[in-house]
């Protein structure tokens, strides 16, 4: 049997804009039949005391600053879990004027700040299931290892 790492994993929740379903799911984590807890997860209410970090919805142009605020607050070796097509990849807004786009976007901001990269896990889905972010964590954590590659499939304009 593997010997799992004592400390906790404490993770702080930033919504950035989402519909609020991504959020729903996350507090579903936590909720008695996920029970998170029990694997020693524990919400925080503070970057500053983050492990990880689970991320939710668009960077929209009102939250970026304090986004921004946020993770310039949290240490450097913090992950980051990206929760939802729309922290993925911007989702169904990803090209709205209000929208600057998905994390991907967000760490150009933070790399023209000099901010590094964290590590960062993405977990696609809209929402994602609670079953699916755990496992994420675990992944974050270093407790579980990857199943699946990112594949990425572009359909070929057509001539009319």
């Amino acid at each position: 049997m593997r010997r799992i790492d004592r400390r906790s994993t404490w993770v702080f929740h930033l919504n950035s804009g989402s519909c609020n379903g991504c959020d729903i799911e996350v507090l579903n984590m936590f909720a008695p039949r996920q029970d998170a807890e029990r694997l020693g997860v524990k919400l925080v209410g503070s970057p500053l005391h983050a492990d990880v970090i689970v991320f939710t919805g668009p960077v929209t142009l009102q939250a970026l600053p304090y986004v921004i605020r946020a993770l310039e607050a949290s240490a450097g070796a913090v992950a980051v879990l990206a929760c939802g097509s729309c922290a993925c990849g911007g989702g169904i807004w990803h090209d709205t004027y209000n929208v600057v786009g998905g994390i991907d976007k967000l760490y150009e901001i933070l790399k023209e700040r000099g901010i590094p990269r964290p590590p960062t896990v993405y977990v696609p889905g809209c929402p994602p299931k609670p079953e699916a972010m755990l496992y994420g964590l675990m992944l974050a954590r270093g407790l579980a290892r990857q199943k699946q590659r990112k594949q990425v499939y572009v359909e070929e304009a057509r001539e009319k």
